[in-house]
């Protein structure tokens, strides 16, 4: 399965998004139209976030109170959550085990200049170099 489709069963898949992807740019208009809020949800519910982290790298609480009752995200909201969906597949798939992942994603490291790489997961950059790290781990380069 590609990034973009782990990604999505990241968020809920089809059950909590209620389309199907094919490709990349099917998630991509998904996106842009917003996610129903009910994929937040998914991601508190199993346990990938905490409130707390979901408003350090998603949104502030209150306007996440205030989405689920609207019933969706924004664009720019669907892509946060896309992008840390996107960087929690890739720590899964890391380390083989979806809970050395998250703890992984949870522990400081030296690699990221003793920051915890979900905490960088607030910005497009940070996101990239948590993903360039667990590249490398990936492939046995050390970090």
């Amino acid at each position: 399965m590609n990034t973009a489709g782990q990604a999505f069963q990241v968020v809920g898949g089809c059950e909590v998004l209620g389309i199907e992807i094919s490709h990349g740019m099917d998630l991509v208009r998904a996106v842009r139209r917003g996610f129903p809020a009910q994929a937040v949800q998914h991601l508190l519910d199993n346990g990938r976030l905490t409130l707390a982290e979901l408003d350090h790298v998603v949104m502030p609480r209150k306007t996440w109170s205030n989405r689920k009752r609207a019933g969706t995200l924004t664009s720019e909201q669907s892509d946060r959550l896309i992008r840390v969906a996107r960087v929690l597949a890739l720590a899964e798939e890391t380390f083989a085990d979806r809970s050395k992942g998250h703890d992984w994603l949870r522990r400081t490291t030296t690699s990221l200049g003793g920051e915890r790489p979900l905490d960088l997961l607030d910005t497009e950059e940070g996101a990239r170099e948590v993903e360039t790290i667990l590249g490398r781990i990936a492939h046995g380069i050390a970090v």
